[in-house]
């Protein structure tokens, strides 16, 4: 089995995954897909969109098996939430 490695620091990863998301990507899933999981090669731009984390983000690996996955939750500003959660709240 491969175990990919993070190239870049921690607030690097988030930065250029947000970067693309914010510049690039949210234009082209919100609203359709608000809910569901972006997964995004953050070395190639490429992106996926799927119901959950790992069937998001298994066609970019497929593609690139030490693709550099960042991903988020379409029309939220995380993929998780910690606490109580009602579906009356937006974020």
């Amino acid at each position: 089995m491969l175990v990919r490695k993070p190239r870049y620091s921690k607030a690097e990863f988030a930065r250029r995954g947000r970067a693309l998301y914010d510049q690039r990507i949210r234009a082209l899933v919100e609203p359709a897909h608000n809910g569901r999981i972006v997964a995004i090669d953050i070395d190639t731009g490429e992106f996926a969109v799927a119901d959950d984390v790992i069937a998001a983000c298994e066609p970019l690996i497929a593609k690139n098996a030490e693709a550099q996955l960042w991903t988020v939750r379409a029309g939220h500003r995380a993929v998780h939430r910690i606490g109580a959660w009602h579906e009356s709240q937006s974020s």
